[in-house]
């Protein structure tokens, strides 16, 4: 059995010749390299904060599952986080290091999806996210024709948003916070915002929850901000053909339509960091206030 030796610590590998994407022959061994090699970047969105994994371990084709709970076979070395979810205690995996997330890859787990708040501060996010999902049907266009609305809310609103791929069918507005709002603040506003999206775009967008409802729509998705609820990680994998990978973009590119999700894949997604480096990083960098669009969700609520 293969062994890295990383940071002092060993990690067994297995199977790395399974193929895990058919029509393309890329390998497990490939997603490992992968992860290994965009480490640098994907980390940072992962550290202290809880995870939860979607693991493949048949490759693309095969059965999927998710996993919250560290494996009772997992090394004493991996880092937990303890967190009491009704009478459960679920104990969380922190992807803090270069050793945890190779166990992991190990696994077959191909996609990496953070809480939206740190161990440090877990009632209170620290980034929370706009998901515009388009419903079967809805070409791509119309999620960047949705995506340009949300601009020009957010500069209305005086404030700023990152926008990446999925890595599927969609894309993700991220705005950093400073982590002083709750869960429910953080719901309650970005609420607001779609709702704003969704009056200036009634035709193109829709915030209806019952999915047969939906229609040929761009759903705005704010209920992604509940505490708990999580958002694969910039520079994932996703398990669609073409080894797609959610990718941060700039809103030239948005507004321009110069993408699609099918653009940045495993294969091309290091040149694009090698020419723009990461672009993500003020998502946990920056951090904002918004006291004017607290006011206005607690306002409309209190309408309701």
């Amino acid at each position: 059995m293969p062994v890295l030796q990383i940071n002092n610590r060993q990690v067994n590998l297995s199977n790395l010749d399974k193929v895990f994407w058919p029509e393309t022959g890329l390998t497990k061994h490939d997603l490992l390299q992968f992860y290994i090699d965009i480490s640098p970047y994907l980390l940072p969105y992962l550290r202290d904060r809880p995870c939860s994994f979607q693991r493949l371990p048949d490759g693309i084709d095969g059965k999927q599952f998710y996993q919250k709970n560290v494996p009772s076979f997992a090394p004493s070395w991996i880092q937990t986080f303890p967190v009491s979810r009704g009478k459960k205690i679920i104990n969380y995996i922190l992807v803090n290091n270069l050793e945890t997330l190779v166990y992991l890859v190990n696994l077959a787990c191909m996609v990496f999806h953070p809480w939206h708040s740190r161990i440090h501060s877990l009632n209170f996010p620290d980034w929370g996210v706009i998901d515009l999902d388009p419903q079967p049907g809805v070409p791509f266009s119309a999620v960047l024709e949705t995506a340009a609305f949300v601009k020009e809310i957010l500069d209305e609103q005086g404030l700023n948003g990152y926008p990446k791929t999925s890595g599927a069918t969609g894309l993700q507005i991220f705005l950093p916070l400073k982590p002083r709002y709750t869960y429910e603040q953080v719901k309650g506003m970005f609420e607001y915002l779609c709702l704003q999206v969704h009056r200036r775009a009634p035709r193109l967008t829709t915030m209806e929850r019952t999915v047969k409802k939906r229609g040929l729509a761009v759903y705005l998705d704010y209920l992604q901000n509940l505490q708990g609820q999580t958002i694969n990680a910039p520079y994932t994998v996703r398990p669609v053909q073409q080894a797609q990978v959610s990718t941060p973009v700039t809103w030239e590119e948005v507004l321009s339509q110069s993408f699609t999700p099918q653009s940045f894949t495993m294969l091309n997604i290091r040149q694009r960091l090698n020419e723009k480096g990461d672009i993500f990083l003020p998502v946990i960098k920056e951090g904002q206030l918004m006291p004017r669009l607290l006011h206005k969700a607690a306002k409309k609520k209190g309408q309701d």
